[in-house]
């Protein structure tokens, strides 16, 4: 990357993200990196200009107070010091609160005192993602991962841009999709885009080895585990394939833990690879926040319709059919989540919302139908916006479409006799139940 880079060096902070968001949005390339970089790696990152040694109530990691190495302090930056004595730089006690005071901080550090220019932008991130990935492959050939959502679609949007006919696309269907969504995946990319596109059905297999799996952990790295073992397999038959192209996005690593902050959840894209991985990976999208990635999919001129597509985790439904899956209760996920939908796109709130979704947990309450005494499963509706994904607040949806989608569920969905609303924000709760 060509950009003037400022580093963040974690010392135990909550705040790394936000400071690092604030500095792009003043066009200045951040990144995080951990507390205990060397010297010789830092001298490695290139166009590094100045250094945040960010402190913060995390400092202490397994009964021992962190420090920053010595000899960072030689590297003849500048650095800002932020609730912790650093042995050199400019000191501050805490990040200012208000946005205003905050912005006027960090301009001052990196324009007046580490003298960086304002030149991150989109155009420039994908012109030299571009050539990095033509560096990284050559004349090799390229797997993509293809879900459909926002993160690989802008994948291929990218790569298809840097190699052209070296991608072949993979759209495996393991059975936890939206209703319909393969259908549209299929017709989307190949018919529409023209992509050199592979489709899998492997839903039996993915259920299988789920059967009797609560722990979400688990089903998490098994379904990231048989992703990848199912590419594997499309690959022998393509030949001569030696890359995996992966929608990994910045809050995936982040929430994958770090050292000085627990894993909130391992990500597909993160934790959740078998050791014998055949592929060198390719993640042209690693370090970008999410509203960076809608971005830079609308600069590479992809639809509005899929730039502003509702995110969808890489489990899929897997992670909304709480606790064990099991083919009735995925089918109301299925359903109810489709009526969801429908019902926010008729209301106007598809583009106002940033993601809605149904739940669907692992035990039944008691009702009346026909009658008569039920027991059945609840449906839970959540609706939350965000921009980066690191924080979220709760959409507060008008009392008549909210009865009109409970009205549908509890009629056409089979199995569920109650439907509750998560009010429940980020944090303390995860935007998914699991």
């Amino acid at each position: 990357m060509k950009q003037d880079r400022i580093l963040i060096l974690d010392l135990g902070s909550t705040e790394n993200t936000v400071i690092a968001r604030a500095i792009r949005e003043l066009g200045v390339y951040s990144e995080i990196y951990p507390h205990d970089i060397t010297l010789e790696e830092l001298k490695a990152i290139p166009n590094v200009r100045g250094l945040i040694i960010n402190g913060g109530p995390n400092h202490i990691v397994d009964g021992q107070e962190i420090f920053v190495r010595g000899e960072i302090y030689a590297a003849s930056l500048p650095i800002l010091c932020v609730a912790h004595a650093g042995a050199g730089g400019r000191q501050l006690a805490a990040w200012p609160a208000e946005k205003a005071a905050l912005e006027a901080l960090l301009r001052d550090f990196i324009f007046a005192e580490c003298g960086a220019e304002p030149n991150w932008n989109m155009q420039n991130f994908i012109a030299d993602e571009i050539e990095a990935v033509r560096e990284q492959v050559g004349d090799r050939r390229v797997l993509l991962a293809l879900s459909g959502g926002v993160d690989s679609s802008v994948v291929a949007a990218l790569l298809l841009k840097a190699i052209g006919r070296q991608l072949t696309c993979v759209h495996v269907n393991h059975g936890l999709l939206r209703k319909g969504e393969a259908e549209q995946v299929v017709d989307v990319f190949q018919k529409q885009l023209g992509a050199d596109l592979v489709y899998v059905d492997a839903s039996e297999r993915f259920l299988q080895k789920l059967a009797g799996v609560a722990d979400p952990e688990q089903k998490r790295k098994i379904i990231g585990a048989e992703f990848i073992r199912v590419f594997e397999e499309e690959a022998r038959k393509l030949e001569g394939i030696d890359f995996l192209a992966q929608g990994t996005i910045y809050p995936d690593i982040v929430e994958s833990g770090t050292k000085t902050a627990k894993m909130v959840k391992s990500h597909h894209n993160v934790g959740g690879l078998p050791e014998d991985l055949k592929f060198s990976l390719v993640e042209p999208l690693k370090q970008l926040f999410k509203d960076e990635v809608r971005e830079c999919g609308k600069q590479l001129g992809l639809p509005d319709e899929m730039v502003y597509r509702q995110p969808f985790p890489g489990p899929g439904l897997g992670v909304r059919c709480l606790g064990a899956i099991t083919r009735d209760r995925l089918e109301a996920v299925r359903e109810s989540d489709a009526i969801l939908r429908e019902e926010f796109r008729n209301a106007g709130l598809d583009q106002k919302v940033w993601q809605y979704f149904t739940v669907i947990p692992d035990f039944r309450s008691v009702g009346v139908k026909d009658n008569a005494r039920c027991f059945e499963y609840p449906v839970i509706l959540r609706a939350v916006n965000t921009v980066d994904a690191m924080t979220a607040t709760i959409e507060q949806i008008d009392w008549p479409v909210l009865l009109r989608i409970t009205d549908r569920i509890l009629k056409e969905v089979a199995g569920v006799n109650r439907v509750c609303y998560d009010l429940s924000p980020k944090p303390t709760a995860t935007i998914e139940w699991e």
